[in-house]
């Protein structure tokens, strides 16, 4: 007996890596800025000639100060997005009860738009608000979807979470790097972490490997030059 196409479809499911945008970004964002910012302030304090106790101390502060901040940025960057969907479909969901013929009629254009005639359209757009008008407008009107929806309270974690990894790495490098060497121990190895970070995140999103770990260290290894440049100009020991 021959099979139905959707029924041999799925059984090969498609896997899409659109559903790890949200945490992915913030979890990418908060992790190479974790490497680079913390790796920044020990290189750059290190730089000035300041004791290893004194650059633990200022590492381990801009890791907590970083994580914290890092998660109430994302928290209230993706809330902001969040409540702007909120109230778009609020609007939308106004629009359906007082002029449902004018949003049937509104969604038959966008699908004429996409490329269907217009008895089509029309037939999808009477099916779709009948399933579920509002997720139709959402969806194809505001395109606002379950899986790219914003969700702040996932963001944030994934955001503090990522930069407290990260700065890790360059505090554990200035802990074990003898004294004289700690700027460039650290250098060395946040440069190591950022083409790993780079090459993994690009791996989970799908991108080349090779192009988004060099992209990363390159403006990596840019700050934490930058950062050294600065605590030389305070050549001082602390």
């Amino acid at each position: 007996m021959p099979r139905h196409p959707l029924t041999s479809l799925s059984r090969h499911p498609e896997r899409h890596r659109s559903a790890r945008v949200g945490w992915l970004r913030a979890a990418v964002l908060g992790a190479n800025d974790g490497i680079v910012s913390v790796a920044g302030v020990v290189v750059g304090v290190a730089a000035t000639g300041a004791s290893a106790g004194i650059v633990l101390a200022t590492g381990v502060a801009a890791l907590v100060a970083g994580a914290m901040s890092m998660a109430a940025g994302e928290y209230v960057s993706v809330q902001s997005q969040a409540d702007t969907e909120a109230a778009d479909l609020a609007v939308e969901r106004q629009e359906l009860e007082a002029e449902p013929q004018h949003e049937l009629a509104e969604l038959a254009q966008i699908y004429i738009r996409r490329g269907l005639d217009p008895a089509l359209a029309q037939q999808v757009a009477e099916q779709l608000t009948a399933h579920d008008a509002l997720a139709a407008h959402a969806r194809d009107e505001l395109g606002i979807t379950d899986t790219l929806r914003a969700r702040p309270l996932q963001a944030a974690l994934a955001s503090a979470g990522a930069f407290t990894l990260g700065a890790l790495l360059p505090i554990g490098a200035a802990v074990l790097a003898p004294e004289a060497q700690v700027a460039a121990v650290t250098t060395m190895v946040t440069i190591l972490g950022l083409l790993l970070s780079g090459a993994v995140a690009a791996g989970i999103g799908g991108a080349p490997v090779v192009r988004g770990a060099v992209r990363v260290a390159f403006w990596g290894a840019l700050a934490m030059a930058a950062a050294a440049a600065v605590g030389r100009l305070f050549d001082v020991s602390i």
